[in-house]
């Protein structure tokens, strides 16, 4: 059987693998040049943006877990325009499509940062952080609400041509019920999910691993959830969808896949090993010239019934 197709569209992006690097994982879509195989990458979502430069939380913000890691970074960034003007040239010549993932304080922040991305050269979509603290709202998270989900994307929708792909997160009763609003208020893609809230305490000091107390779970102990969640929202939304968490093999990707989303981010795992990239790209090849599959597109919700 000859290579297969590994090319994927979503929302009319056009990606070479369906192989994504996380935001905040993979920088401002340049650092891992040295170490890492882009051309096994079909998109890098770059560190979320907001306006302003920010300086983040106060160390430590990085503590690993049994299967996993948890950070709270606090959104550290250099601010839209100079990574308009610094970041953007060099990551246009990488071949990827670049998600830049903007994060705002208000409505008005979000639609802001949409309306400078517009018109940047080689933007190829938006993805949403929702799980940013409404400010005018008391605090509560933009995508912990469906309401406010809803309308910080038809604010974004307002302002862009681009796709607009919000970032789902997992704190929620019912992901299906913001996914549908999200999608009527006008996004092209999903992705799913954020981190999830948790926290860990050094028992000989007493005192939390993390400076900010409470940081954000990754890796592969969250990728059943994900999993689960990607599954739901495929059978409520007609919009594509890009899982995230934990993949660390083509194996978890293939799950994802089979599930029903259209591509999947890898985030925790370059920090282990920045070629896995190229490993999960081989090893989904591989898979599918067993299993006579001529596109990886093919295998987006080929899940069989049980």
């Amino acid at each position: 059987m000859t290579t297969p197709d590994t090319n994927v569209s979503i929302a009319g992006i056009s990606m070479r693998t369906p192989l994504i690097a996380a935001s905040g994982t993979f920088g401002y879509g340049t650092e891992y040049e040295e170490v890492s195989d882009y051309s096994a990458i079909g998109g890098i979502a770059v560190k979320g943006l907001y306006l302003e430069p920010r300086e983040g939380c106060a160390p430590p913000r990085i503590w690993e877990t049994p299967s996993g890691m948890l950070n709270a970074i606090g959104l550290q960034e250099v601010g839209i325009e100079r990574f308009i003007a610094e970041k953007m040239p060099p990551l246009r010549d990488k071949g990827v499509a670049i998600l830049v993932n903007i994060c705002g304080s208000s409505l008005s922040e979000y639609a802001e940062l949409a309306r400078i991305l517009d018109d940047v050269e080689g933007v190829s979509a938006i993805e949403l952080n929702i799980s940013c603290p409404n400010v005018h709202e008391g605090g509560i998270l933009f995508g912990c609400d469906p309401v406010m989900a809803a309308r910080v994307t038809a604010a974004v929708r307002e302002q862009t041509r681009l796709p607009i792909i919000p970032k789902l997160s997992p704190n929620v009763t019912d992901i299906a019920v913001v996914a549908r609003e999200v999608e009527a208020a006008g996004a092209d893609a999903l992705s799913l999910i954020n981190t999830i809230p948790a926290m860990a305490i050094d028992v000989e000091t007493r005192r939390p691993r993390l400076a900010n107390v409470v940081g954000g779970l990754s890796g592969p102990a969250i990728r059943p959830i994900a999993v689960r969640l990607v599954y739901q929202t495929a059978q409520a939304v007609d919009i594509p969808l890009i899982g995230i968490g934990g993949i660390a093999s083509h194996e978890d990707a293939l799950e994802f896949l089979l599930a029903g989303a259209s591509a999947v981010q890898i985030g925790t795992m370059s920090f282990v090993d920045p070629l896995v990239f190229r490993k999960t790209l081989d090893g989904l090849e591989d898979y599918c010239r067993r299993h006579d599959v001529h596109a990886v597109s093919e295998l987006t919700g080929a899940m069989l019934a049980s």
